[in-house]
């Protein structure tokens, strides 16, 4: 997940939400309102694609976005299978992350490495027993990737 997100309000115009796309090196925003809460999504294709001089003209107001709780699974179930590019994650009905492709394949190469017995395993975080030899959580630890991996 990318936190923080760059945002927009309702309000901002165009330009500046193409402005920000390529200042930030990012595809899309969340459109949010003054209480953090996501009312809609600008990517690259909504400017190119509609006509309007602020945000809410242009802004795609059917987002699919998940919970800081949903599991990785499905987030990937929604970026792969479903052909979403980016999902908003929201805790309290609130805007706290996204997660995009390019996040689930940097968790592709995040491995984290038994201290026991020496098992890799994939993920955001260390799992709770080694799937090996049912060692603890507590005795991986985070395996650097060497570069172009």
């Amino acid at each position: 997940m990318t936190t923080p997100v760059v945002t927009v309000s309702p309000d901002t115009p165009t330009g500046e939400i193409a402005e920000a796309l390529g200042r930030h090196r990012i595809s899309a925003v969340p459109v949010v309102d003054e209480v953090g809460s996501v009312v809609g999504l600008i990517s690259e294709y909504d400017l190119l694609a509609k006509s309007g001089l602020l945000a809410r003209d242009v802004m795609t107001t059917a987002v699919i976005s998940v919970t800081k709780d949903t599991n990785v699974a499905d987030v990937r179930h929604l970026l792969v299978d479903r052909r979403i590019r980016r999902v908003p994650v929201l805790a309290g009905g609130r805007l706290v992350g996204i997660v995009s492709r390019s996040d689930m394949v940097a968790l592709m190469v995040t491995e984290w490495v038994c201290q026991v017995c020496g098992e890799p395993v994939r993920g955001e975080s260390a799992p709770d027993v080694c799937p090996k030899c049912l060692g603890g959580g507590d005795g991986f630890v985070l395996q650097e990737q060497p570069p172009g991996t």
